[in-house]
């Protein structure tokens, strides 16, 4: 991973820290790091296993 990566983080996180993650797009592959803890690390996913987790995830949700 490249330095200056952009992460982003949900807009559903609010201010307040709590529980979420954060990703930056790489070159097909996606980062994916907590955000209360971002040096601890980050898991490397492949771009598709990530867009099936997310696909997952919203049809979950649209239940």
């Amino acid at each position: 991973m490249r330095a200056g990566t952009a992460w982003v983080k949900s807009s559903y996180s609010g201010t307040e820290g709590g529980n979420c993650v954060e990703v930056a797009a790489g070159c097909g592959v996606v980062h994916m790091r907590d955000s209360k803890d971002p040096r601890a690390g980050a898991l490397a996913l492949p771009a598709a296993s990530w867009a099936a987790f997310v696909g997952y995830a919203a049809r979950q949700t649209a239940r």
